[in-house]
């Protein structure tokens, strides 16, 4: 078992070879396709049955894209319920769109987030090898949270939370050399030990697929009006210590990553965090409304005594290995360069 470590033993510590570390983080635009969803996890607000407004219109996401647009976003991040068409009375919205399936209507808008100058991210939960393959054309990266591997009663309704299930997919992932982000939720009824083997599990797909580019390592935040709402979430110091042991666990080419509108992210850098996740000077954050985005400028307090620098949401070590479709190539050269230009901020 790994042993608990200081911040100073960090093998993402606060200074590399002399220099202060890099924190980084992505400007997205946070698009949810809808909210309707299979699964019944005791702990989600995200969650909406079939009615008006289950959907993100392709109007509406339009207005985001040319707000995206012009506050200089490089990510579009895809996100909608589980196999909602599973769920009855989701079907009659979704072809109002146009659309038979919700994978059809994210690649539409996915195409329309390219012509405004963004990188998609498609986090859809479950998909087959099948669809992931047919989505790679117009994604740089794709995710899915791992969440635990621990079985515990927050997702017995949820058969998408199957940890068997997830691990799969991640895997599958890595055999179509997808750059993937994945991650663990602190406190929702998991143990050390299943945190301890969440992370190995993580560690060793990487080790085998090379894919993971990041993890998140995120705190629950309980709401009222669910299961969990009296649960007390994940202390500073289990959040301490989780990224401690993801620091020792995982490959040093992982980046870690924690949410700075959840987590206190000054008590948690020096730990070994080196991400803060997707930022967005435009859409709320859709599954915590609650805990609006920090702004640039705020973001450049919470990392004082860093570097902080704005990435794409596919990492530079896999636009090397040329890990991308190639339609997107010019694109993803151009916001490179562009956020080279820029360099720290």
């Amino acid at each position: 078992m790994p042993t608990e470590i200081s911040p100073s033993m960090s093998h993402r510590s606060k200074t590399i070879h002399g220099e202060e570390k890099v924190i980084t983080f992505s400007r997205n635009v946070f698009l949810p396709l809808t909210f309707v969803c299979q699964n019944h996890c005791g702990y989600c607000t995200f969650r909406q049955p079939p009615g008006e407004g289950c959907l993100t219109g392709s109007h509406d996401v339009e207005e985001i894209l040319i707000k995206g647009e012009k506050f200089g976003c490089t990510e579009a991040l895809f996100t909608f319920g589980e196999r909602p068409e599973q769920v009855p009375g989701f079907l009659p919205y979704l072809k109002t769109l146009g659309h038979s399936t919700i994978l059809e209507y994210c690649e539409a808008m996915s195409a329309r987030a390219i012509t405004h100058g963004m990188l998609p991210h498609t986090n859809a939960g479950i998909l087959t090898s099948e669809e992931m393959e047919h989505l790679k054309p117009l994604n740089a990266s794709m995710g899915l949270m791992l969440e635990t591997t621990a079985d515990i009663p927050a997702h017995r309704g949820s058969p998408g939370k199957a940890p068997e299930v997830r691990i799969s997919m991640i895997e599958e992932a890595g055999r179509l050399k997808i750059p993937f982000t994945t991650g663990l939720l602190i406190g929702i009824g998991e143990s050390r030990e299943d945190r301890i083997d969440s992370l190995q599990v993580i560690s060793d797909l990487h080790r085998r697929y090379g894919h993971i580019q990041e993890i998140i390592i995120q705190n629950f935040c309980p709401k009222p009006g669910t299961d969990m709402a009296a649960y007390p979430g994940a202390t500073t110091q289990i959040m301490q210590d989780t990224i401690t042991l993801a620091d020792e666990i995982l490959p040093d080419d992982i980046s870690i990553q924690i949410p700075p509108n959840l987590a206190d992210s000054r008590s948690l850098l020096m730990f070994g965090v080196t991400d803060l996740g997707g930022v967005s000077p435009v859409t709320p954050d859709y599954v915590n409304p609650e805990h609006p985005w920090p702004g640039i400028e705020e973001l450049r307090v919470l990392t004082d005594g860093y570097r902080l620098r704005e990435r794409l949401c596919i990492y530079s070590k896999y636009i090397r290995k040329g890990w991308y479709p190639p339609g997107l190539r010019d694109l993803i050269l151009s916001l490179e360069n562009r956020i080279n230009e820029r360099g720290m901020l």
